[in-house]
């Protein structure tokens, strides 16, 4: 696989297509700072690391507001492998006028961008969650 975080956000986004209560996702440092991010924005309900002999596993309970409608409304790459994207203090994006979260790698550890703004670090960024 050469893009884990992009198969991580795609997993998150079939399973609210079709309105599953969990997804599994293979676990590593990385997926699980994003799902500590989405947890504490109040984008999913629970995130548990389940042993499995390996490296374990992310299970991701989601969130759903009213009659099955997802709370995450989209989820999108932004830094990819074959083209990495920076963005300094000054540069920090913005989705949706502040409504969305960017999800931002710095030195400082994985945070989101008003974090990192706070922090006064510029980073790559990651994916934008919405």
């Amino acid at each position: 696989m050469t893009d884990p975080i992009a198969d991580m956000l795609t997993r998150i986004r079939n399973a609210l297509m079709v309105n599953k209560e969990t997804v599994e996702i293979p676990s590593s440092n990385m997926k699980k700072a994003i799902a500590d991010i989405m947890l504490a924005e109040g984008f999913v309900s629970d995130v548990r690391l389940v042993e499995d002999g390996f490296n374990g596993k992310l299970v991701i309970t989601l969130k759903y507001a009213g009659r099955k409608q997802p709370v995450i409304n989209g989820l999108k790459r932004v830094s990819k492998p074959g083209l990495r994207t920076y963005a300094g203090v000054d540069g920090m994006p913005e989705v949706m006028n502040g409504m969305g979260v960017a999800v931002i790698s710095t030195n400082k550890g994985i945070m989101t961008d008003k974090q990192a703004k706070a922090a006064n670090v510029g980073g790559e960024v990651l994916c934008y969650i919405w």
